[in-house]
C-alpha cells in the first residue's frame, strides 16, 4: 500500500538549503592530499605586508603620511593581506595554522565579487586586533583539485580550519560580522571596556552589539553571560564594570547593579534584557531581538534570515514604493508579534529573491505585493488572500499565531474535463475528483520539468482508450509542479497511483517502468481482487 511521505514537495525546504549551499558547505577532514612542493608560503606573508607598507611610505610625499587613504588604496592594501591559496601552499598553510578562514571563489561569481573587499576589510581589522587567524582565498577555477579537495562547491564558500579540521561558516556577510565570528571563533568572545576612550572607539566600529554591566566580572550572573557569549556566533559581547560607560554605550540604561542590553542600529535600537540572567534565556533573548523589526532580504543574508527557523516568517514582497506605504504600521504589528514572527520584506523586482517564494505559491507572475508566510516546524505555507493593508496583515497574523488561518495548497483554475478520456485534476478539485468519488481512479502525477514523464503520459492515452467504456474506473492525472494537496505527498516523478473506489486513504503505486500491457494486467488484477467489472488483457 502507499504511504504518504513527508512533505518534501514543499519547495521551502528545498529553497533554504539551495541557498544555504550557495553560502555554506559541509565540513571536512582534516586530511589534505597535496603535494608540499615549494611556493609562495605562508612565512612570506608578514614580510609581504611589511613591504607593502614601506613602498607605500616611500610613495607618499614628505607630510603626507597622515592623510587618509582613499576606498580604493584601503580595499587594495587589504586584499594582500589575504594569502592567495594554490597548489603549492595550501597544505602549509592549515597544517601550519591554528586558524584559518578560507574563502573560496571564482572570478565569474558575482556574489564572490560581492563579499571580497569585505572579507579583505575584515582581515584587516583581525590584523589590527593582533587576531591569531590566517585569512587566506582560493580561486576555484584557477585551482580546480584544491578547490576539490576542501570540498569547495558553490561560491563564495567559507571554512574555518581549526588545528587542520573544517567546519562550515555560520556568521554573517559584513565585514563586521566576519570579524565577531572568527574572534568569537579563537578564542575572544568578550571585549573588556574600561575607559570612555574605549567605549568612543569601539562604538565606531560596531552597529550591534551586547553590554554586560558587573560589578565584579564573577559569580553565577557573569558565568551565564559568558557561556552565553560563547555559544552565540553572531553579536559582540562587551562588558564593564563602570556605570558612567554603560550609559555611553547604551543611552537608555537605568543605574543597576547587573545590567545587560542589546544594541542595533535599527529605528529599535536600544532593548534591555528583563529576564533572569540564564544562558538560555539570554539567547533567546538576542534570537528574538537581533534582527530589525522588518529585515530587508539580501543575498547577503539570506543564510541568516533562512537559519532563523524558530519563528514564523511572514514575507512582505512588493515594489519598494509600495511597502514604504506599509513600513510605519508594520512597525507596529512587528512590535506586538516580535517573539513570535519575523517579518522580511523582498523586492519583488529582485527575481532571483523574490520568484523562489512567488513559485511556491504560483504566483510567479504577480506584479502586486503578495504577503506569505512559512511554518518551518510543520513545512507549511500561508497565503495573505485578501488586499495588502496593515489591517489585514495584523489579522492574517493574529490568525497565524492563534492557529486559525488555513494553509495554502497551489492550484491552477479548475478545467473544463467535457468529454475527456484522461480527467485534469487540480489542487482544488482533488477532494471532489479523487477522494469523494465513488469510481475507481488511476491517477498519474507529473511535472514538466520530469524527462520520463512524457513515456508514462503516453501509457495513460492507451490506457485510457484499452478501458473506455468501463463506468467504474476514471483515468486523471495532475501536475504537482503547479498543484498541491495535503493528501498528495509525493517525491518521484512520474508516480502513478490507484484509487480504490472504497479505499481513497491508501492508494496502491503502480511501477511506472512497467510497460502498457503489465499496467493493463495490474489494473485488472486490482479490480478483480476487489470483485469489480474488468477488460480483457492488452
Amino acid at each position: 500500500m502507499y504511504t504518504p511521505k513527508p512533505s518534501s514537495r514543499f519547495v521551502l525546504l528545498t529553497l533554504i538549503l539551495l541557498l544555504l549551499l550557495s553560502f555554506l558547505t559541509p565540513s571536512i577532514s582534516s586530511e589534505l592530499d597535496l603535494d608540499e612542493e615549494d611556493g609562495d608560503g605562508v612565512e612570506g606573508l608578514e614580510e609581504l605586508i611589511a613591504l607593502d607598507e614601506e613602498e607605500d611610505l616611500q610613495q607618499k610625499p614628505e607630510g603626507a603620511h597622515h592623510e587618509k587613504q582613499s576606498e580604493a588604496e584601503f580595499v587594495s592594501k587589504a586584499q594582500r593581506i589575504v594569502l592567495e591559496l594554490n597548489n603549492d601552499n595550501t597544505k602549509r598553510a592549515i597544517d601550519g595554522n591554528e586558524y584559518v578562514l578560507v574563502l573560496g571563489y571564482t572570478p565569474w561569481c558575482a556574489r564572490s565579487a560581492e563579499l571580497m573587499p569585505k572579507f579583505a576589510e575584515a582581515a584587516t581589522a583581525l590584523k589590527e586586533l593582533g587576531s591569531p587567524i590566517l585569512m587566506a582565498k582560493i580561486d576555484a577555477e584557477r585551482y580546480p583539485k584544491v578547490a576539490s579537495t576542501l570540498e569547495i562547491k558553490g561560491f563564495p564558500t567559507l571554512l574555518l580550519f581549526v588545528n587542520g579540521t573544517s567546519q562550515p561558516y555560520t556568521g554573517g556577510f559584513s565585514a563586521e560580522e566576519l570579524v565577531i565570528w572568527a574572534r568569537k571563533k579563537t578564542g575572544v568572545p568578550i571585549i573588556r571596556i574600561s575607559s570612555d576612550a574605549e567605549a568612543r572607539h569601539f562604538l565606531k566600529k560596531h552597529s550591534m552589539f551586547v553590554v554586560g554591566l558587573f560589578e565584579k566580572f564573577e559569580g553565577s550572573d557573569y558565568d551565564e553571560f559568558t557561556k552565553a557569549a560563547k555559544m552565540d556566533s553572531e553579536i559582540q559581547f562587551v562588558e564593564t564594570n563602570n556605570a558612567e560607560i554603560a550609559k555611553n554605550l547604551f543611552p537608555d540604561f537605568k543605574p543597576t547593579s547587573v545590567f545587560l542590553g542589546l544594541v542595533k542600529s535599527e529605528p529599535e535600537k536600544y532593548t534591555e534584557y528583563e529576564g533572569s540572567f540564564s544562558t538560555d534565556g539570554i539567547l533567546q533573548f538576542l534570537d528574538d531581538n537581533k534582527f530589525p523589526l522588518t529585515t530587508v532580504l539580501t543575498e547577503l543574508n539570506a543564510a541568516r534570515v533562512y537559519s532563523n527557523t524558530n519563528k514564523l516568517q511572514v514575507l512582505i514582497i512588493a515594489e519598494p514604493d509600495d511597502f514604504k506605504k506599509l513600513v510605519e504600521p508594520l512597525q507596529d504589528i512587528a512590535r506586538k508579534f516580535k517573539s513570535k514572527i519575523m517579518f522580511i520584506f523582498v523586492d519583488i523586482r529582485e527575481e532571483n529573491l523574490a520568484k523562489p517564494f512567488l513559485s511556491m505559491v504560483g504566483l510567479e507572475e504577480s506584479k502586486d505585493s503578495v504577503v506569505v508566510s512559512f511554518n518551518y516546524s510543520s513545512s507549511l505555507k500561508y497565503l495573505l488572500e485578501s488586499d495588502t493593508t496593515p489591517t489585514s496583515i495584523e489579522d492574517f497574523c493574529s490568525g497565524l499565531v492563534s492557529g486559525t488561518v488555513s494553509p495554502y495548497y497551489k492550484s491552477q483554475p479548475i478545467p473544463d474535463n467535457k468529454n475527456m478520456s484522461i480527467l485534469t485534476v487540480v489542487g482544488k478539485t482533488f477532494d471532489e475528483l479523487i477522494l469523494n468519488s465513488p469510481k475507481n481512479i488511476l491517477l498519474e502525477i507529473y511535472t514538466p520539468w520530469c524527462i520520463t514523464c512524457e513515456t508514462t503520459s503516453k501509457q495513460m492515452e492507451k490506457l485510457a482508450k484499452h478501458f473506455k467504456g468501463l463506468d467504474n474506473l476514471i483515468f486523471a492525472r495532475i501536475d504537482a509542479s503547479l498543484n498541491e494537496h495535503p493528501k498528495l505527498q509525493v517525491d518521484d516523478y512520474p508516480t502513478l497511483l490507484f484509487y480504490l473506489a472504497d479505499e481513497k486513504t491508501n492508494p496502491i503505486p503502480l511501477p511506472t517502468k512497467s510497460s502498457t500491457k503489465e499496467l493493463a494486467a495490474l489494473i485488472n488484477n486490482n479490480l478483480k481482487e476487489h470483485n469489480r467489472e474488468i477488460r480483457d488483457e492488452l
